[in-house]
Formats: C-alpha cells, structure tokens, sequence
C-alpha cells in the first residue's frame, strides 16, 4: 500500500497504509456471488473500501472480484 500510496479505513475509520490482515478480513465479510443458472457471476456489495485492497493485491484477485 505504501509503494501505491493508497489507504484504508482503520478501527476508527481513519486512513492508514498499514491494515492488519484481521481487519482487512473483517471488513470483507459481507461480500457475496450471486449465481443464477447460466448467466456469469455477480459480485454484490464491493465497496470503495473493499476495491483499494483488490487493486493491491493484483491482477488475479481484480479478475475475481469483477
């Protein structure tokens, strides 16, 4: 996050470029795929939050959560 310069909300919801991997988990809890028969996939209730960590965390995990 440091070498993006990017940040993320902390406990008290101010900025910090260094989550603990606990709260970053936490705050994905909530996040859902919506699956209906054959059409592709639905990723439900990414938020500004939840996009700055996928787009630290690279290509792969951009791919799965688009």
């Amino acid at each position: 996050m440091r070498t993006k310069d990017v940040y993320f909300p902390n406990l008290k919801y101010k900025p910090c470029q260094n989550p603990t991997a606990r709260w970053v988990l936490f705050c994905f809890q909530g996040i859902d795929i919506l699956t209906i028969s054959e059409e592709p996939q639905l990723v439900l209730n990414i938020k500004e939050r939840h996009r700055i960590i996928i787009d630290c965390m690279g290509p792969t995990y951009q791919q799965i959560y688009s």
